[in-house]
Order: structure tokens, then C-alpha cells, then sequence
């Protein structure tokens, strides 16, 4: 034989043969995957609607922080014509605002307000409510 003859002959790949232990391992984790990308994907948008509800809340309080600011003021403008106009005042003001009046009243030429919104959250019945208060008032000496 030359050698030439027994270069020429190729043996066959050696088929890999997979032990029971590997196939029982694999089959153990068969869906494992699925599960933990499903849990970490309600987590996420558990942690999502907790910041939204908390951003929520903070541009609610803001927002009825404001209105009792500009309410007061308004209040405090029209303190020398009575109560009832500078009330009336913070009426308005709180409606343009879109929040509720709880309290007016003037101690003097100083108006004090209580307003009150709602945390919109999308759920009517579970919607929180959000109290701010304010004083306005000529500066004293």
C-alpha cells in the first residue's frame, strides 16, 4: 500500500452520545426560563405602577399646594371689601384650579385657605385626597 492509499481514508465523526443524567437535567429546566422572565416582568411593572402612583401624588400635592397659594392671595387682596368677596375670591381661584375650598377665612387683612384635590390613580374608589393650607397676607413691620 502506498501511502498515498491510506491518506485517503476518513473516519467517520465519533457520534456524541448524550448520558441519561444531561437529558434528566434538560428536562428538569424545560420552561425555567419562561417562569423567572414572567416574574421579573410582573415585578417591574409592579415597581413601575408604585412610581406612577407616587409621581401621582407628588403632582397632586403640588398642584393643591399652588392653588392654595393663589387662593390665599386672591383672598388677601380683596380682605378691605369683607369676608364674603375675599372668599368669594378664593372660589374662583380654587374652581380655575380645579380643586375644592375647604375653609376661607380672614384673621384681619390675613387670609387663611384649605384646599383639597384628589390623587388621580386611576382606581375612582381608591383615589387618596391631598390637603393643603396657606396664608396671605400684608407684610408686618
Amino acid at each position: 500500500m502506498s501511502s498515498g492509499a491510506a491518506g485517503a481514508i476518513r473516519h467517520a465523526p465519533a457520534v456524541h452520545r448524550r448520558d441519561e443524567r444531561t437529558e434528566r437535567r434538560e428536562r428538569r429546566e424545560c420552561g425555567v426560563a419562561t417562569v423567572v422572565a414572567a416574574v421579573l416582568t410582573i415585578g417591574l411593572v409592579v415597581i413601575a405602577g408604585f412610581g406612577l402612583a407616587l409621581g401621582s401624588a407628588m403632582l397632586a400635592r403640588h398642584r393643591a399646594e399652588g392653588a392654595a397659594d393663589l387662593a390665599a392671595l386672591g383672598a388677601a387682596a380683596r380682605a378691605p371689601r369683607g369676608p364674603a368677596s375675599a372668599c368669594s375670591a378664593a372660589g374662583e381661584v380654587a374652581d380655575a384650579m380645579r380643586v375644592r375650598l375647604l375653609d376661607c377665612a380672614l384673621d384681619g387683612p390675613d387670609a387663611r385657605i384649605v384646599v383639597e384635590t384628589r390623587v388621580p390613580v386611576g382606581l375612582g374608589a381608591l383615589s387618596a385626597q391631598v390637603t393643603a393650607r396657606s396664608r396671605a397676607g400684608p407684610v408686618r413691620r
